[in-house]
């Protein structure tokens, strides 16, 4: 008689037990706000995404600042090049610099994103559930993490710029044909930075960013939500599909916006260029750049590094779009298009 019933007991405090520890373990995740989630799922995405093609980002920054022996130089040539001379630390140069960016950055955009998605759709919901909103809330989510994360990114390229001979200096002692580096790391190039423009200084470059970031950024979203709408329902949660659909989405977006990037990375290493390959000038702004690197350069110079750039926007978007949809499932935060569909 005392067995059965003291066995039914010790299994139902061992349920009861089981039960308070997943309860527990629900309550660190499901405790934490949604933005939260949406910061956390977003900067992990960023970082993962960047640093899976750091290497290929380093050759295109050396490209489109026409970098001393490299203004010639292919795609293949100039990753050899770098292994030779720096070694394969070298394809990671500027990358903790990118990655101390890409975090905040990232996080801010996809949960300003969310932000801006919802805070539209409750105040103008005659626009619909459509990928116009999606369009809208990416070009306003992207310009909100470029000004708050903008002077990360002058950090990076200024340090990817500098080309030092490591290699050559270590084995043989031979001096380096290359310049001893102007910037130790970002916070260097921060201090250095802001000692010599101020906050001016540390956001040069930002007009052509903003010019090409509000489309980039929008068309981003808004190709990636129209082309997960025709993704049939078995196949929603398909990494594959994350990934194919990331991958189109930022070759069209990149495409429209490249020759602003090319402008930005000018202005953003003015100070390290020689004088004779802009002839002494400094850009006013956006457009005063993009004449003048079009007159002085030649308009092949706007898309320099652009095949590169292919190469690493599509895996780098899609690994991105990819990662942030997997951690929201992991993060538990609620399907977006489900809740609002049911609210409306």
């Amino acid at each position: 008689m005392n067995s059965p019933q003291g066995s039914t007991l010790t299994t139902n405090m061992a349920g009861l037990v089981d039960g308070s520890t997943a309860r527990e373990e629900v309550s660190h995740i499901d405790c934490l706000p949604v933005y939260v989630k949406e910061l956390i799922a977003g900067g992990g995405a960023g970082a993962f995404a960047k640093t899976t093609v750091a290497p290929l980002e380093r050759i295109k920054i050396l490209m489109q600042t026409r970098t001393d022996g490299f203004r010639s130089l292919g795609v293949y040539q100039s990753l050899r090049k770098v292994l030779k001379h720096e070694g394969v630390l070298g394809f990671y140069k500027g990358n903790g610099a990118s990655v101390v960016r890409i975090i905040p950055y990232a996080a801010l955009h996809f949960m300003t994103y969310e932000r801006y998605r919802g805070w539209i759709l409750d105040n103008y919901s005659f626009m619909g559930l459509g990928p116009i909103i999606d369009l809208l809330a990416g070009s306003a989510s992207g310009g909100t993490a470029v000004i708050c994360t903008y002077p990360l990114d002058l950090a990076r390229t200024k340090l990817a710029y500098q080309v030092t001979d490591t290699r050559t200096n270590f084995r043989s002692g031979i001096r380096s044909l290359y310049p001893q580096p102007a910037y130790n790391g970002i916070r260097d190039v921060l201090t250095s930075v802001y000692r010599e423009g101020g906050i001016r200084g540390l956001y040069r470059g930002v007009g052509p960013t903003l010019a090409g970031i509000l489309p980039y950024a929008g068309l981003k979203f808004y190709i990636y939500e129209v082309l997960k709408l025709r993704v049939p329902e078995e196949h929603q949660k398909s990494i594959a599909m994350h990934l194919s659909c990331g991958a189109v989405a930022g070759l069209f977006g990149q495409t429209f916006t490249y020759p602003l990037d090319v402008v930005r990375r000018q202005m953003q290493v003015e100070s390290l260029q020689c004088s004779t390959i802009q002839g002494g000038t400094r850009y006013r702004n956006t457009l005063d750049g993009l004449t003048t690197i079009a007159r002085n350069q030649g308009w092949r110079q706007l898309f320099a590094g652009m095949s590169i750039n292919y190469i690493k926007m599509v895996p780098s978007v899609a690994v991105g779009f990819a990662s942030y949809d997997m951690m929201k499932v992991w993060l538990r935060i609620p399907p977006r298009q489900k809740s609002q569909t049911v609210s409306s």
